[in-house]
């Protein structure tokens, strides 16, 4: 998917398979921050387990379970590596392109496209 085997040449790029990988991948982290303000929601809500002393503890160990060094640390990580690789993938599709059809261009000028 985005590069593949070509016995002509050996790779070929598919920016449209790459684009759609970008895509499915910003789908993604809108999901995962969606994640974000659920996990910091329940991070701030204390369980209601009951008032005895078990009860009282297992809710405390619940609710840093899931605060700032436990799940709410986890999936804000993965949004914030998710987005990383987000933006490096775009990035990187929009300079092939950018640079592919510069090649084609400068192909043409000079008649190189009449070969192709």
């Amino acid at each position: 998917m985005g590069a593949e085997p070509n016995s002509a040449s050996g790779y070929q790029v598919a920016p449209e398979d790459l684009t759609a990988q970008v895509a499915a991948l910003g789908e993604i982290g809108e999901q995962i921050n969606g994640l974000v303000g659920s996990v910091s929601r329940l991070a701030e809500s204390m369980p209601m387990l009951g008032t005895a002393p078990p009860a009282m503890h297992l809710a405390m160990r619940l609710r840093e379970a899931a605060g700032e060094a436990g799940l709410t640390a986890e999936i804000g990580t993965a949004d914030t590596e998710l987005n990383g690789f987000h933006s490096a993938l775009q990035a990187a599709v929009t300079d092939y392109v950018a640079t592919d059809e510069t090649a084609a261009r400068g192909l043409h000028n000079t008649g190189g496209a009449q070969s192709c």
